[in-house]
């Protein structure tokens, strides 16, 4: 688990993440290069009037043409060839300093990528660390990203030439970097409803709230943020254990849901976050008062089941729980002047009790 740093998830992350053994196959998409027509060397680049216009061919020779020839050969589908004509300009030169080096990594990474993505993300990750400025920098933050969304989706990395090692943690930690190197951006946004969708479907409900809380927080004007609500909810509503457990969740949920519902009325309502479901877990959180109440009478401290009792009348009256506890308490004599009011409304809602309707079926599931 990333729980940690998750929960760091701000909008001022870090540049520079550690080292990373890592690994999936990226599209190759060359963002903001002159696209290469058919077979020919012939480049384009923008006019800046959006339109198109012969790019300058490199004189033969020169450091340009070389990456010119390894493009080609990568656009023509001859990744091996693209490799080692790259590899064998940018071995004496992997020190190097200038604009030309980043872009020799930069092909020999999505050369490598197409056989074996995991070993392209160590010259993904040298343009990251050591080319910060550089226009390839948000490329390869790009490329890793869709290497942790493959990952995510179930992608073995290879080894020994064939895919059968798993490679869930490497894209966590892939998607949790996207978001500290380009937070507030469109990459940073995919990342981490990415990983909240990730822990989701894997049932992994603690992280997958954090995940969605830290994304309402940091892309507030996100086309997603409804959802991410939507699913923290949920969330929220299957850590719930039993009348045994902590209510934590629950008191957390319904907060959440009262804001939803001010927020998104008619998806509330499409979705169950309605009232019904509070009611549930107003009776829930009672349930588990009346729980302790009865532990606290096993062991032998009436003093504390008294007080658990006399919070159930008090915070849920209108429970079923509360007619029995109304009871326990007259029982005893711990009502020394029973209330009207509450002793109507807990006998009433006892008799509703039989009558109770389901509430919605995911957030009904979640309370069981």
């Amino acid at each position: 688990m990333l729980l940690f740093a998750l929960a760091g998830l701000s909008v001022g992350g870090c540049a520079n993440a550690p080292t990373l053994n890592a690994g999936a196959t990226p599209s190759i998409a060359r963002t903001g290069e002159a696209p290469i027509v058919g077979a020919a060397s012939t480049t384009y680049k923008a006019d800046g009037q959006g339109g198109w216009v012969p790019d300058a061919a490199p004189a033969e020779g020169t450091d340009e043409a070389v990456l010119a020839t390894a493009r080609r050969e990568l656009a023509e589908d001859r990744p091996s060839a693209a490799y080692r004509t790259i590899n064998a300009w940018l071995k004496p030169r992997e020190r190097a300093v200038g604009p030309l080096v980043p872009q020799a990594y930069l092909i020999r990474a999505d050369a490598t990528a197409v056989n074996d993505e995991y070993e392209a993300l160590y010259d993904y990750e040298t343009i990251i660390k050591s080319f910060p400025g550089s226009p390839e920098y948000v490329t390869a933050v790009e490329r890793e990203l869709e290497i942790g969304v493959r990952y995510l989706n179930g992608l073995y990395r290879k080894q020994l030439g064939l895919r059968w090692i798993g490679a869930e943690s490497v894209g966590e930690e892939l998607l949790v970097r996207v978001h500290e190197r380009m937070p507030g951006s469109q990459l940073g946004e995919r990342a981490v409803i990415e990983l909240g969708d990730y822990y989701y479907r894997e049932l992994d409900l603690e992280s997958a709230a954090v995940v969605y809380k830290a994304f309402a927080a940091n892309y507030p004007r996100s086309a997603y943020v409804m959802r991410a609500k939507q699913r923290q909810i949920f969330s929220s509503l299957g850590q719930f254990k039993g009348p045994r457990y902590d209510t934590t969740s629950l008191l957390d949920s319904g907060v959440l849901i009262r804001r939803f519902q001010n927020e998104y009325p008619a998806q509330a309502q499409a979705v169950g976050l309605d009232d019904a479901l509070l009611t549930r877990i107003d009776d829930s959180r009672a349930s588990q008062l009346l729980e302790t109440a009865n532990w606290y009478m096993g062991r032998g401290d009436p003093v504390s089941a008294r007080v658990a009792l006399r919070r159930l009348l008090r915070n849920h009256p209108q429970t079923s729980s509360a007619g029995t506890a109304y009871e326990m308490l007259k029982s005893r004599g711990w009502l020394e002047e029973p209330p009207a009011a509450s002793r109507g409304s807990a006998s009433a809602s006892a008799e509703a009790s039989g009558s109770a309707t389901e509430g919605p079926s995911g957030g009904a599931e979640a309370l069981k």
